[in-house]
């Protein structure tokens, strides 16, 4: 058998593997490219394989780098299933769709522009027609069920701990008399999280596929993180301005909302106005509450106790237009949640454009910012930054929290590998900028000393 490295290697975004038997070609994932412009056009490329051939397609959960090309992989003649956990299924259902608006939206502005200038129109990357035809191929399975593929091949889905529904997934491949296990970690969760379980460990498998989004640095514990949150919104309303936060709509959100309320159960901070303006978030929690089996022990128990509603906190979810413009007309002492994580569409952007000039104003980044995003170039100190082709002063205080990130950092990463009784054959380190998975690679070797690979973007090995 052979896999090809479609996507996430040697950068952050577009996980896609493309694995070819004697028998089958399966893909694990179909993730669009975000950030950069020059990664962006890969997402309107050919795929360097025939759709059509593919018989399956293993998702390991619903994130738009996961997931954000399954429109068009079934567009392009994809004919076979595609599995996900039930949780996945669910949030894809709404995060394809997002997408698509968005696509569609882009192409109209821009189209705009084309005639204007005389020249040609050009098309969405998908619509969300083509959305709702691919949504047919999804299968939602359980979490710890083996799935017999045929042709000598079972799959299981466990938790990654990352968001609700997010999996690793374990693939064994029989070929002749001679059967290999492997692992593709997808995104991993660090731990003690809010409302989600913690990752599952591995114990064998002899090829691993890891990420290594945060395969350089350590996240500060999730107790020092809500302390210095609290700190970032109590002085951030002492300034007097509103209080911004990119969050992403699925996890990020809803992790934010819980230790907000359990701040002002705790009496930590009262008399909160916070806004959740992103329908899709709104969406995303309801959801989350549909899952209870994703879903961690403290949670399920406050769901019973009913202690949620319990606080000073006033709440209010915003999905029209007019209700989110309406919020740009407060001032001050407003928390402002919207997508998208790393301000590259949605709502987010029309909040920073008035208040991110604004010196009594705070932007609090609760996530990763992949290279070439709005969010990565405020967080990397930018003076201005251009939002709808508008200068715009970065003068509001900002902040940056990893310790929420939905990512395990070098330290988890690490923890879960040595969790494997055998050493693998070999680990493939992916998702990751170059330079991070290169380094996490070293890692690996010098504490675990395993045999360790960085593969090229479209590089295609043989196990």
């Amino acid at each position: 058998m052979k896999i090809k490295f479609v996507g996430a290697a040697r950068t952050v975004t577009g996980s896609c593997y493309h694995l070819q038997t004697k028998e089958v070609q399966i893909l694990i994932d179909c993730g669009a490219f975000q950030g950069k412009e020059e990664y962006e056009k890969r997402n309107f490329g050919p795929f360097p394989f025939k759709s059509s051939e593919i018989q399956y397609l293993l998702l390991t959960h619903a994130h738009i780098d996961h997931s954000g090309l399954i429109p068009k992989l079934v567009k392009d003649g994809f004919k076979g299933k595609i599995l996900a956990t039930s949780a996945t299924v669910d949030l894809c259902g709404v995060m394809l769709l997002d997408s698509a608006h968005i696509h569609e939206r882009d192409t109209e502005w821009e189209n705009k522009k084309r005639i204007r200038a005389g020249k040609p129109l050009i098309k969405p990357l998908y619509t969300i027609q083509e959305v709702s035809i691919s949504l047919a191929s999804f299968k939602g399975v359980a979490y710890n069920e083996t799935i017999d593929l045929g042709n000598g091949i079972r799959a299981r889905f466990v938790d990654a701990g990352h968001i609700i529904g997010s999996s690793i997934i374990e693939l064994w491949i029989k070929e002749d008399t001679l059967e290999k296990k492997l692992v593709f970690s997808g995104d991993l969760g660090q731990k003690d999280l809010p409302l989600i379980k913690d990752l599952t460990p591995i114990e064998a498998g002899d090829y691993v596929f890891i990420e290594s989004t945060y395969g350089n640095r350590k996240h500060k514990g999730i107790k020092e993180t809500v302390d210095e949150f609290t700190q970032a919104i109590a002085e951030s309303l002492q300034k007097g301005g509103n209080v911004i936060i990119p969050a992403f709509a699925v996890g990020r959100t809803q992790d934010i909302l819980y230790i907000l309320n359990q701040l002002s159960r705790d009496g930590e901070i009262n008399h909160l106005q916070v806004f959740v303006d992103s329908p899709m978030a709104v969406q995303a929690t309801r959801i989350t509450l549909k899952h209870p089996e994703c879903l961690d022990k403290e949670t399920l128990e406050l769901i019973e106790k009913k202690q949620f509603p319990r606080s000073t906190l006033t709440l209010k979810f915003t999905e029209s237009v007019e209700d989110s413009m309406d919020i740009n007309k407060i001032k001050k002492q407003a928390i402002i949640i919207s997508s998208s994580g790393m301000c590259e569409a949605g709502r987010i952007r029309h909040h920073l454009k008035h208040n991110l000039w604004r010196s009594e104003c705070s932007v609090i980044f609760v996530g990763f910012q992949a290279e070439g995003t709005l969010g990565r170039r405020i967080v990397d100190g930018a003076k201005e930054v251009k939002i709808f082709g508008e200068e715009v002063a970065v003068n509001a205080r900002i902040y940056t929290i990893g310790g929420l990130s939905a990512h395990a950092d070098r330290d988890e990463l690490i923890e879960w590998l040595s969790k494997f009784k055998k050493k693998p054959q070999r680990v493939f380190v992916v998702h990751g900028e170059e330079e991070t998975s290169l380094s996490f690679a070293k890692t690996i070797q010098d504490k675990l000393n395993l045999d360790v690979y960085v593969p090229n973007m479209l590089e295609e090995i043989y196990l």
